[in-house]
């Protein structure tokens, strides 16, 4: 077994330090060291997105990233996401719009349309398909995901549809 490394970020406005081995990736970091299992493992190698966090602001699937890339990094899951008395617009529109099933890929999918509304808050419903593509989903449809985020983006916007 390597040795371990020693790490510091910022997760979720947190900071935290951990160890971990040279080889984990990220999501195992997060999963397995840190405890924060909203984080899913889908494929293990960058397919699904159901592994999406966000570094430094940027949008990444969490299993191709190095525990130790992480190091001075701050770092959005799933679990910052909401506030403890209310879900995140994207999350409320998730749920109002059926947007989920099984659950694997949800946490991929709102955070990477969490990265889409930071960069871009009034998106197409082409540029959505197009950033969401590397989120699979086997139960729900996207259909529901596409407009979910639509409904999501116009909340945030503060426009009424």
């Amino acid at each position: 077994m390597a040795d371990k490394v020693r790490v510091q970020s910022t997760i979720n406005e947190e900071t935290v330090d951990f160890l971990c081995e040279p080889r984990q990736s990220l999501l195992e970091t997060l999963r397995d060291v840190l405890g924060m299992t909203g984080t899913k493992e889908g494929c293990n190698d960058g397919n699904c997105g159901a592994c999406t966090v966000i570094i430094d602001g940027r949008m990444v699937t969490s299993c191709l990233v190095l525990g130790v890339e992480a190091s001075g990094k701050k770092i959005e899951t799933i679990e910052g996401v909401s506030q403890p008395d209310h879900l995140h617009p994207i999350q409320q529109a998730f749920l109002e719009g059926a947007a989920l099933q099984c659950g694997i890929c949800t946490p991929g999918f709102i955070m990477a349309s969490k990265a889409l509304l930071q960069v871009e808050p009034k998106p197409s419903e082409e540029r959505i398909r197009l950033w969401l593509a590397g989120n699979l989903c086997r139960c729900t449809g996207y259909d529901k995901i596409v407009r979910s985020v639509q409904s999501a983006a116009t909340k945030m916007s503060g426009e009424r549809r």
